[in-house]
C-alpha cells in the first residue's frame, strides 16, 4: 500500500525556450495561450507530464505538437517549484533549452494552423502568463554559459555566415559590446574557420567574407 498522501503529490510540465537567429537577431519561439487563465497571453511550448513518460519523451512530443519543428537540439535546465507560480493547481516546471538554425525552423516546421506562434527577440519579450518570463531569463542565463562552447554555435550557424553575424550574436547573448577588429582577429586565430571565396552581396553596407565552421574541428571555448 503507497504511503504517499495528497501533501505529496504535485503535477509536473515541461517548458522549452527554443532560441534561433534570425537576420542576426537572437529569438525565441512563443505560443499563445487559447484558453483560460490568462487566455490571449504568450506563453513557452511545453506539455503537462503524464505517468507513462519521461520527461524527455514529454519535450520532444511536445516540441513537434506545438511548435512542428522536427529537429532540435534540447538540453535540460532548471526546475521552477514556487507555490504560487500556478493559479490553479500546485504544478512544477522542468525548463528545456532548445538550438535550431533559421533556416530549419523555416523549410522543416509542419504547419499547425490550430497554434498560433511567433518568434520574437530576445529583448523584446511580449507580456507572458505565468512564470514564462522568468524561465525565459533564466534560460538565456544558462545559453549565456553554453555559447561560449563551439558546438552551440555550430548548430545555430551550420552553413555560411559572417563575423559580424556572430559578434552580433555574442554582443546580444552575452550583454557586453567587443571590438569588431578584436573579434574578428581572436576568432579567425581559433582556427575554426574556413573562406567561402564568397560575400554577402545584396545585404545594406558593404559586404562581407562568408565563412563556414570547418568539420571535425574540437571542442573548444571562445571566450
Amino acid at each position: 500500500m503507497s504511503t504517499f498522501t495528497k501533501d505529496y503529490v504535485n503535477y509536473l510540465e515541461t517548458l522549452i525556450t527554443i532560441f534561433t537567429v534570425d537576420k542576426g537577431e537572437v529569438k525565441v519561439l512563443l505560443v499563445r495561450k487559447s484558453d483560460d487563465p490568462y487566455k490571449g497571453y504568450w506563453i513557452l511550448p511545453g506539455s503537462m507530464l503524464k505517468n507513462t513518460e519521461t520527461l524527455e519523451d514529454n519535450i520532444t512530443d511536445a516540441v513537434l505538437d506545438q511548435t512542428g519543428l522536427l529537429s532540435v537540439y534540447l538540453e535540460q535546465c532548471y526546475t521552477f517549484s514556487s507555490l504560487t507560480r500556478n493559479p490553479e493547481d500546485r504544478v512544477i516546471a522542468t525548463s528545456f533549452m532548445g538550438i535550431v538554425d533559421s533556416k530549419s525552423a523555416e523549410i522543416k516546421r509542419e504547419e499547425r494552423p490550430e497554434i498560433v506562434s511567433e518568434w520574437f527577440p530576445i529583448n523584446n519579450i511580449p507580456k507572458m502568463a505565468y512564470d514564462h518570463e522568468e524561465v525565459i531569463r533564466r534560460n538565456v542565463e544558462f545559453l549565456k554559459k553554453k555559447i561560449v562552447n563551439i558546438n552551440i554555435l555550430k548548430i545555430l550557424f551550420p552553413s555560411d555566415f559572417t563575423l559580424p553575424e556572430i559578434q552580433k550574436v555574442y554582443e546580444q547573448i552575452l550583454g557586453k559590446t567587443f571590438d569588431r577588429r578584436n573579434f574578428r582577429k581572436k576568432f579567425i586565430a581559433l582556427d575554426l574557420l574556413e573562406d567561402t571565396n564568397e560575400k554577402n552581396i545584396g545585404f545594406n553596407g558593404r559586404p562581407a567574407k562568408l565563412y563556414r565552421f570547418k568539420d571535425n574541428i574540437k571542442q573548444v571555448d571562445l571566450f
